[in-house]
């Protein structure tokens, strides 16, 4: 394998990467309310919620310092290294615009992510995670 090769799969596999965190994020909070409706146990386990707490709040942090996403910098400086195309933005503001055609200022996006934030936070009060491990049978 070229070296070049390389790095265009090591660009994939971050991207794949980034994909499936944008993935966990939006699905997880979907989980969190329709299993609160369909009464599924496994939506209120506390490391799940922790860890998606954590992760849109990165996101919305990094959205407030005008930060872009560590995953996609990464990946286009091995697309830039391989001689691959590259994008500038962050990650979901280039695949909104190249499936969606949809073109929006930073703040928009810093907006949505941290309206997002608050409905991840607000799931705490309407869908509680339980106070200690419980074990599933």
């Amino acid at each position: 394998m070229s070296r070049q090769s390389l790095l265009l799969l090591l660009a994939d596999i971050i991207l794949i990467i980034h994909v499936l965190f944008v993935a966990f994020v939006v699905l997880g909070l979907l989980a969190i309310y329709v299993g609160y409706f369909l009464k599924w146990q496994w939506v209120r386990n506390k490391v799940f919620r922790i860890t998606h707490l954590c992760a849109i709040g990165y996101v919305v942090v990094q959205a407030w310092l005008g930060m872009i996403c560590p995953l996609t910098t990464w990946e286009m400086a091995l697309r830039d290294e391989a001689g691959g195309a590259t994008y500038s933005g962050s990650f979901i503001q280039h695949w909104l615009q190249s499936f969606l055609y949809y073109t929006a200022p930073e703040w928009v996006f810093m907006l949505v992510y941290t309206l997002f934030g608050s409905l991840v936070l607000a799931s705490w009060w309407v869908v509680r995670p339980y106070k200690r491990a419980r074990q599933y049978t």
